[in-house]
């Protein structure tokens, strides 16, 4: 059965890091395209990073260009979000998600990826 599971959200303090990691189970990540996703209190789920099947194109919104880095480690069917210099409008939860495709394309439309984990919280506060 395909799973996704996020780990290493927490509080952490303005201009903190943390890194987040998808583990994925029932599947093989190296054909799926990759994203992490998150939605704060009352707004919608928005796109944060993506990074296609090879691995050699990546994606990121324009709020956390230069902040956050996304990898993936196929062996170990893992993904990581690194994110620095966090800030409190980062506060949200993070999902990572899939779809199988090979494109190299890496888009952040959510509505094109099928299967979801359940979340990582993410709280930026001193």
């Amino acid at each position: 059965q395909l799973q996704l599971v996020e780990s290493g959200g927490g509080l952490v303090q303005p201009g903190g890091s943390l890194r987040l990691s998808c583990a994925a189970s029932g599947f093989t990540l190296g054909y799926l395209r990759i994203g992490w996703f998150r939605q704060a209190p009352g707004k919608e789920r928005e796109g944060v990073s993506c990074i296609n099947s090879g691995g050699g194109n990546t994606n990121y919104a324009d709020s956390v260009k230069g902040r956050f880095t996304i990898s993936r480690d196929n062996a170990k069917n893992m993904v990581y979000l690194q994110i620095n210099s966090l800030k409190p409008e980062d506060t949200a939860v993070y999902h990572c998600a899939v779809v199988a495709t090979t494109a190299t394309g890496c888009p952040l439309d959510l509505k094109t990826y099928t299967s979801w984990g359940q979340g990582t919280q993410v709280t930026v506060s001193s």
